[in-house]
């Protein structure tokens, strides 16, 4: 029951704890007001009949007994000798035979019973007082009893009032707090829906505050100073590699004069190749650490931009790394809200990443709704799915077969998602089928404008067809994972 308890919403789950707490309160409630109301009812019966019984005890007394007794309403009364014999009674009674049996005339004496109506030709139950008037041979009884039908009918009434109003109750005043506790959290619903559109893009993100000054205004204010502490600190950490990455630059362009000033000088060549790779390492990650650093920041140009998937995709190609086929699909114009370079970049690392696992790598261009969805294939070692979200981390490597040796210098796929995100879209990694991994990417579409369309036909056309199986030739050192 816990387990299916806490998978319901909280607007649920307050409106069923509201509900049986209302349930319980009103049955109790119930059950209090006919209970109050039956007993009220007898007692007003019972004070009714010790009244009359004490009038005629008080015409005994003084010796002034009708052989009628007068009464009002429907009481019936008899007075008994201490034989049980009828001395006189009401116009209503039996004056031959007593309404009580010897046996419940001794109860009577005790306290108020109930008694047929059978003895009097009646069939309503009779609630019947019996009070003694003297002692000894000179006893005498008065009997009152009075009709108790009516009153235990109306009791019943009032019970199946309550019994059909109480699930009808029930039901409404569900109802209205089904939509009280919907209105009351309707901020809460408010903080979370804007808490899951947040991309984190800047400070323009915030949760909004309701106009209310209660718990849920101050939840809000709270967790707005908590994005602007770590908007902050995101702000703060990326000038800091922007900074680093930028110092760098510098010592890079150094060593790197000075390799090739000793290389001229003729000195060792196998230590200033390995000197020069290294510093090709460097350089990479320095530039990978500033692009990732401007675009986590948010430099991403909000102007309307678009870039054809396909003539970016056959740059790519064009470059890829020597050895290894790179089959992309035939197919239509993919048009998407994306900068040129930046889907080189992107396309550049993903291609350059499969290529470096892979002999072959296979690129498919498809459409999922209006979105367009570009799948990178290799037949590599792959990444096991509880690593594939990790992978986007930086400086992730997993195995032996992606060490630095291979180039990668872990920042790729996180400059992948991060590009990719800023314009809208995202990345995923599953499994490929070719055997190894399969990098989806996602872009939301765009029309490219008249201008843009003029700009693409002015330039010239790539060497690398669409649709064909490329061996590019060699390159330095490319994106990498």
């Amino acid at each position: 029951m816990n387990g299916v308890w806490w998978r319901w919403t909280l607007r649920t789950r307050l409106l069923t704890i509201g509900l049986l707490g209302l349930a319980l309160a009103l049955a109790l409630g119930s059950i209090g007001l006919y209970a109050a109301l039956r007993v009220e009812g007898l007692r007003r019966v019972d004070r009714a009949a010790e009244a009359s019984a004490h009038e005629v005890a008080e015409l005994i007394s003084a010796g002034r007994l009708p052989q009628t007794i007068p009464v009002t309403g429907v009481e019936i009364i008899q007075v008994l000798d201490s034989s049980g014999r009828v001395l006189s009674a009401s116009a209503n009674a039996d004056r031959l035979t007593s309404i009580l049996r010897p046996d419940e005339l001794a109860d009577a004496r005790r306290g108020p019973v109930t008694a047929s109506g059978s003895r009097l030709g009646i069939t309503s139950r009779l609630r019947v007082h019996a009070t003694d008037v003297g002692s000894g041979a000179d006893r005498a009884t008065v009997v009152v009893a009075e009709p108790v039908d009516d009153l235990v009918g109306d009791s019943d009434v009032l019970r199946l009032v309550l019994l059909i109003g109480y699930p009808v109750l029930l039901l409404a005043l569900g109802l209205v707090a089904w939509r009280v506790i919907g209105a009351a959290l309707r901020p809460v619903e408010a903080l979370r829906a804007a808490a899951d559109n947040i991309s984190g893009s800047g400070r323009e993100d915030r949760l909004p505050v309701p106009p209310s000054d209660d718990e849920i205004h101050a939840l809000a204010v709270t967790l707005n100073s908590m994005l602007d502490r770590l908007d902050g600190a995101r702000e703060r950490e990326a000038q800091f590699v922007a900074d680093a990455a930028h110092e760098l630059r510098s010592p890079l362009a150094s060593l790197r004069m000075q390799v090739d000033v000793a290389r001229r000088l003729g000195e060792d060549a196998e230590l200033l190749d390995e000197l020069d790779l290294e510093i090709d390492r460097m350089s990479a990650l320095v530039e990978d650490l500033l692009e990732l650093a401007r675009t986590e920041a948010g430099a991403v140009s909000d102007e309307a931009v678009v870039a054809d998937v396909r003539d970016v995709l056959e740059e790519v190609v064009a470059r890829s790394v020597p050895g290894v086929d790179v089959e992309v699909d035939r197919g239509p114009a993919a048009v998407v809200a994306a900068r040129p370079e930046e889907l080189a970049r992107v396309f550049g690392n993903v291609v350059a990443n499969a290529a470096r696992y892979s002999p072959v790598v296979r690129i498919s261009v498809s459409r999922r709704g209006e979105a367009v969805v570009v799948h990178v294939d290799d037949a590599g070692p792959g990444i096991a799915p509880a690593d594939r979200e990790r992978a986007f981390e930086r400086f992730t490597r997993f195995d032996e077969a992606r060490d630095r040796e291979s180039g990668g210098t872990g920042l790729g796929l996180a400059l992948v998602r991060a590009t990719v995100r800023a314009r809208g879209g995202d990345v995923r990694l599953a499994d490929s089928p070719l055997g190894g991994l399969r990098v989806e990417v996602e872009l939301p579409p765009a029309r490219p404008s008249p201008v843009s369309q003029r700009a693409r036909r002015a330039d010239p056309p790539s060497d690398a067809p669409t649709g064909s199986s490329s061996r590019a030739s060699p390159r330095g050192p490319g994106p990498r994972r």
